[in-house]
C-alpha cells in the first residue's frame, strides 16, 4: 500500500518527537560516565559524522567562502555548542523530564526576542496573554515557595538552554536560511563549528575523565548518531512534507515524551507541579504560535 503524504507526516512527527524527547534521557544515562563538556563534545562529533556522508551522497559540498563560515561558527556556538552544554549542565542538578519541559519554553523566548529586538508589531492581546501564561506555567514548574522544588541553579541552565535556541532561530533566518545552501549541508557545518567550540570547554574542565559505565556509551552513541545526526535529516524531510507550521507540531509533543520516558525508564518523580507547568507552558505556547519562527533544530 503507497504511503500517503498525511501518513508519511505523521510517521515523521513520530520519529522526530520521539528522538528529541528522547535525548533528555539520554543526556541523563551518559552523564554517568561524562562530564558535561565530554557529552557535548561526543554528541557533536557524531552527529557531524551522520551529516558529512548525507551531504557527499547528495553530491553537495560544505561552503567554501570564509563569510558563510563565519556566520555558521556564530550559529554553532549559540544553536550547538552552549545550549548542549547548558542542558548537560542542567541535567547534573535536574531531572531530564524536567529538561524537556523548561525546554519547550523556547517559542515564548523567541516571541519575547522578536518584539524586544522590534522585528514585530506590537503582539497581540492573545501574544501577550499566551506569553504571561507561559511565564506562569515556568513559576509553577520551579516552585520556588516549596522545599522540595526543582534546583533553580539547574532550571537556570536548561532555561539558558532555551533561551540560546530562540536566539538562534533569529540569528539563522537572518543571515543562513536565505542562502542558496541545503539546511542539511548547512547543519553539518553548523556542527563542525560546534564541535570546535567545545575544546576550550574539555581543556578546562577539572572534573573526572571519561568513564566505564556501558550504558553511558550506549546513550552517547545513540545521542549523536540518532538524536543529533539523524535527527537533523528526519527535521529536514519533516519541513519539507508538512511545511513550517506542520513541523512545529513536535513541539507540542517532545515535553511529554521526555517526561513519560523519565518516569518510566529513570524512575523520575513527575510532581503535580511539573505537570500544571509544562501544561501552562504548551498552552501559552498555543496561544502565541501561529506567527512565531519554526523551530529548526535540536
Amino acid at each position: 500500500m503507497p504511503t500517503t503524504p498525511r501518513t508519511r507526516g505523521l510517521v515523521l512527527i513520530a520519529a522526530l518527537a520521539l528522538l528529541w524527547g528522547s535525548n533528555f534521557l539520554w543526556i541523563a544515562l551518559a552523564l554517568r560516565a561524562f562530564t558535561p563538556a565530554e557529552l557535548t563534545f561526543g554528541r557533536m562529533l557524531l552527529g557531524a559524522l551522520v551529516l558529512l556522508p548525507v551531504v557527499f551522497l547528495r553530491r553537495e559540498r560544505l561552503p567554501r567562502d570564509p563569510g558563510t563560515w563565519g556566520y555558521l561558527a556564530v550559529a554553532g556556538l549559540i544553536s550547538n555548542a552552549a545550549p548542549y552544554l547548558l542542558f548537560a549542565l542542567g541535567e547534573t542538578r535536574v531531572s531530564s523530564g524536567v529538561a524537556g519541559a523548561i525546554n519547550a519554553t523556547t517559542p515564548l523566548w523567541t516571541l519575547a526576542l522578536v518584539i524586544l529586538l522590534r522585528q514585530e508589531q506590537r503582539p497581540t492581546p492573545a501574544k501577550a496573554a499566551g506569553f504571561a501564561l507561559g511565564f506562569v506555567g515556568c513559576t509553577v514548574m520551579f516552585s520556588p515557595w516549596q522545599t522540595d522544588g526543582i534546583d533553580t541553579r539547574g532550571g537556570l541552565y536548561c532555561l539558558g538552554a532555551a533561551l540560546c535556541y530562540a536566539l538562534s532561530y533569529l540569528y539563522m533566518a537572518r543571515y543562513l536560511t536565505h542562502r542558496k545552501i541545503s539546511l542539511v549541508t548547512l547543519s553539518a557545518g553548523q556542527l563542525i563549528t560546534a564541535t570546535l567550540w567545545t575544546v576550550p570547554a574539555l581543556l578546562i574542565s577539572h572534573e573526572p575523565g571519561i568513564g566505564t559505565a556501558p550504558e553511558a556509551w550506549t546513550a552517547l552513541l545513540i545521542l549523536g548518531l540518532l538524536g543529533t545526526g539523524a535527527a537533523y535529516v528526519i527535521n529536514y524531510a519533516l519541513v519539507r512534507t508538512e511545511g513550517a507550521s506542520g513541523a512545529s507540531v513536535v513541539t507540542y509533543v517532545v515535553p511529554l515524551v521526555s517526561l513519560t520516558l523519565g518516569a518510566v525508564f529513570a524512575n523520575e518523580i513527575v510532581s503535580g507541579a511539573i505537570i500544571t507547568g509544562a501544561a501552562l507552558v504548551l498552552l501559552g505556547v498555543a496561544m502565541t504560535r501561529r506567527s512565531a519562527p519554526r523551530p529548526v533544530t535540536r
